[in-house]
């Protein structure tokens, strides 16, 4: 059912969103576009300090900063106006960054604004904004994947400060990234854009819900008022990205130092999504581990993997308990293995830095209720806002709403119903996420 399909439903069904103490969705949801994971994609939310350099650090110099408040790094993917080179960033890069605990930001530097003021940039053809937008979504998406970062990543498009008073150019701005966010969304990934608080970001919040834009899942702002605030920015709604969707560039261009260490960065405080980027251990089982379509010892048998063979993990998540633990390791094939006979840190709990495995989609109506059980009989533990995050870890049936009775188990233990979340379908299962 095209979400269009789902609106005019819920127009004719007004005495359940009474019930449910809801409002009616937008007319159409062109501003909630679905994202369609593949089976082995999970989405990562950082919430702390982060640095970015135009050039990617050492794995030394990353290692050293580990004494430092920082927990993440922006790195510079692509795109036509990357400035500084990349000697640092490659897979192994990645992956090592990842291991000594760090989370990494892709940051992709394609087309500006018409008007932008960046000297000697590469600009956005206002005629083709729309298919422009796209494209630079999918080098953006190639360059991630190279890198490491996996579906459900968040890919930051970097929209530097633009003259805010062209009006034809805003309008080429937004239909650039709303392009970009419909691609990235297409292809599996998870949309952010860093802007400007003086220009992309109040344009951005100005359309948060019209018809006529795919909204960003995620919101970076630039700032350098050294105010770490994620809330009371001038010219963006609170009640906009609000459920690990923002970020804060606080302070540029400045030099810190780490455990001996000198870099010049950027400084930001996060609150939103991140690459997911899979890890590598071993298989301690004596006999073949089973890998499984979903993470229950019932589930059915898809792969096996020999003892003692390398593994790469991409997210954990509960599951049937096997031994001292009910932590099951999702692979980077899409397939489930017991924590119990991997290599972990622990064989009862997760394991840092691994993150718990999500597929977020943006809620479709606003004031959302959170419920302790898969029933609209069970009680409200909190609200979501229009175009927030629903963080869903897994599905299960539930009390009908609208066209459906699933209900989507979110990250914090709560429950929505699925009918009023940006999955692929109203009425049934989505394929990638797990059955509760």
């Amino acid at each position: 059912m095209t979400y269009r399909a789902r609106s005019m439903m819920v127009a004719a069904g007004s005495a359940l969103l009474l019930v449910l103490g809801l409002a009616p969705p937008p007319a159409v949801a062109a501003p909630a576009t679905s994202v369609t994971y593949p089976a082995s994609a999970s989405a990562t939310r950082f919430t702390g300090w982060a640095l970015d350099a135009c050039t990617a650090p050492t794995t030394a110099q990353i290692s050293a900063w580990r004494v430092s408040p920082y927990r993440a790094v922006g790195v510079y993917v692509g795109g036509a106006n990357r400035t500084c080179a990349q000697p640092q960033l490659t897979a192994s890069w990645v992956t090592a960054v990842a291991r000594m605990g760090w989370r990494v930001i892709p940051v992709y530097m394609g087309l500006q604004a018409p008007c932008t003021y960046r000297p000697n940039a590469v600009k956005i053809t206002p005629s083709s904004a729309a298919s422009q937008g796209a494209s630079q979504a999918a080098d953006a998406v190639t360059r991630a994947r190279a890198l490491g970062m996996l579906p459900g990543s968040a890919i930051y498009g970097d929209m530097e400060h633009y003259n805010p008073a062209d009006t034809a150019c805003r309008t080429t701005v937004l239909t650039y990234l709303s392009a970009w966010t419909a691609e990235l969304h297409r292809r599996g990934y998870v949309s952010g854009v860093y802007a400007n608080l003086s220009s992309g970001a109040p344009a951005l919040s100005q359309t948060y819900s019209s018809t006529a834009y795919a909204r960003s899942d995620a919101l970076w702002i630039a700032r350098w008022d050294k105010s770490t605030a994620l809330t009371g920015w001038a010219g963006v709604s609170d009640s906009a990205w609000t459920n690990g969707q923002r970020a804060k560039q606080y302070q540029g261009d400045h030099n810190e130092t780490w455990g001996g260490v000198t870099l010049n960065i950027d400084s930001s405080r996060f609150d939103a999504p991140v690459a997911t980027v899979a890890m590598p251990w071993t298989v301690t089982s004596s006999t073949p581990l089973n890998g499984r379509t979903a993470p229950s010892s019932r589930a059915p048998i898809a792969t096996s993997y020999a003892p003692r063979s390398t593994i790469w993990v991409t997210c954990q998540t509960p599951g049937t308990t096997v031994g001292s633990t009910s932590v099951w390791d999702k692979l980077t094939n899409g397939t489930y293995v017991t924590d119990y006979y991997v290599s972990t840190a622990s064989s009862t709990t997760y394991t840092s830095p691994l993150p718990r495995c999500a597929f977020p989609y943006q809620v479709t109506v606003a004031g959302l209720s959170r419920r302790a059980g898969p029933s609209t009989s069970y009680a409200v533990r909190g609200t979501l806002a229009a175009g927030a995050l629903a963080w869903v870890s897994c599905q299960a049936p539930g009390s009908k709403v609208g066209t459906t009775a699933v209900w989507d188990r979110l990250t914090d233990g709560t429950w929505v119903t699925d009918y009023y979340v940006a999955t692929p379908s109203s009425t049934t299962y989505t394929a990638a996420i797990p059955r509760c």
